[in-house]
């Protein structure tokens, strides 16, 4: 009875504390603030104890930069710190700290003087890296705070005796990026002047335009598939079947006619609901490989994937429909087999990633310009000379990229250069 009787007190007491229509206009007391705070990286987390009042609802920090520009934060009474971000450098900075109650009223304000860590945008801005690629050049960076972080590039060349000039801004919070801007039909002689600078949602910048020296592309071509040719499913090409892809409206051949699917047709393959690989039907039909017969040796620079589309139910063209979801290959892994020694070489996995929070209709766009990836991406170079490739696909998109069913892919085409004959 006593511990039903001190619940229904709080319970009250909280009531009140939230109560509609509430107001007085009696400011709070002032939060108890520790003179122990602890840096972080372009910020610092201040530590308090809330005042008594019955009607303190946060605790709010307010932050002015060297421009005048007040910065806001606020944390509920029932936390015992606030972390303030947004700092440009490493000097001394005044931070002031009061309570709010629920009609608005606030505390006397108490100003705290703290030094943070380096800023996380100048930690970005140190890790950008430019390199060339083919029919691309990519920008890599690192972002470990997972901050809000824009990347500005400004990048041009001389085309047709004109000047060239592009602006491409990328928003991250990523660890990792690398983001592939494509240049193609560019000869390698031809040089790409490019700028890069990192500014956080403060208005903070990480450093002035970075230029970096020239790059030049390295030429690659699309390699004809008129050539290509496909072996029936289950047969082994050096002890790895062809996988089925017959499945459904799919079909093994569409994957390679150089037709996507875009809702209105059935340019795909499928594999069909069963067994996987393994023989064992809770493995789902993944992993499941397609083997391509190139028809002659090859040196292999990149891949280009097209996934598929849901059939008709999108008729305006203007949603996401299937692209970036369900069945369609998320992971995958590539090989190229080597005839020297009877074996498949292990080239990479890639991950076909997406930005989240687009419109429909801009996943469609993406999803229609294929998803890129170079065998070698650490350091771009061409892949030994070989007849045969090899798709795997790993994974599906469905599941936070653990589905195993049914897979489905519309289209696969490569990149490279013909066997370079040395005498």
């Amino acid at each position: 009875m006593i511990a039903a009787l001190i619940a229904t007190l709080s319970g009250c007491k909280e009531s009140e504390r939230f109560e509609i229509n509430y107001s007085d206009a009696t400011p709070p007391g002032k939060p108890v603030i520790s003179q122990e705070y602890k840096a972080l990286y372009g910020g610092v987390r201040i530590y308090f104890t809330p005042p008594e009042d019955k009607d303190v609802l946060t605790v709010d920090a307010i932050y002015r930069n060297q421009n005048g520009k007040k910065f806001w934060f606020s944390s509920s009474y029932f936390s015992d710190s606030i972390d303030v971000e947004g700092f440009s450098d490493t000097l001394p900075k005044n931070i002031s700290v009061y309570a709010v109650d629920r009609a608005g009223n606030k505390s006397e304000e108490q100003v705290i003087t703290v030094v943070p860590k380096e800023p996380a945008v100048t930690r970005i801005a140190k890790s950008v890296a430019v390199k060339p690629g083919f029919g691309s050049f990519y920008i890599d960076w690192r972002n470990e705070l997972r901050q809000v972080s824009n990347i500005y590039v400004n990048y041009s060349y001389n085309h047709n005796s004109k000047t060239m000039e592009y602006n491409t801004i990328y928003t991250s919070t990523d660890t990792v990026e690398r983001k592939y801007i494509r240049v193609e039909d560019l000869p390698e002689t031809t040089p790409i002047r490019v700028k890069v600078q990192v500014e956080d949602r403060y208005g903070n910048i990480g450093s002035p335009f970075v230029e970096i020296p020239d790059i030049y592309l390295i030429k690659d071509e699309k390699i004809p598939k008129d050539q290509w040719t496909i072996p029936k499913t289950n047969d082994s090409i050096g002890g790895e079947p062809q996988g089925d892809w017959n499945g459904y409206e799919g079909r093994s051949e569409k994957i390679i006619d150089d037709a996507i699917s875009d809702g209105f047709n059935m340019n795909m393959g499928i594999t069909p609901a069963g067994k996987g690989r393994t023989g064992n039907i809770k493995d789902g039909n993944l992993p499941c490989n397609f083997i391509i017969d190139l028809g002659e040796e090859w040196e292999i620079s990149r891949i280009v994937t097209h996934q598929r589309d849901a059939l008709t139910t999108n008729t305006n063209q203007t949603g996401r429909g299937w692209y970036y979801l369900w069945e369609n290959v998320g992971i995958y892994s590539m090989y190229i087999y080597n005839d020297t020694f009877s074996r498949w070489d292990s080239v990479a996995t890639h991950k076909i990633l997406f930005p989240p929070d687009l419109s429909g209709q801009q996943y469609r766009i993406m999803a229609q310009a294929g998803d890129m990836a170079y065998l070698y991406p650490e350091d771009p170079h061409f892949s030994a000379p070989t007849r045969w490739f090899r798709y795997e696909a790993k994974y599906a998109f469905a599941n936070d990229y653990t589905g195993l069913g049914v897979v489905g892919l519309s289209e696969i085409t490569l990149y490279g250069r013909k066997k370079i004959i040395n005498n």
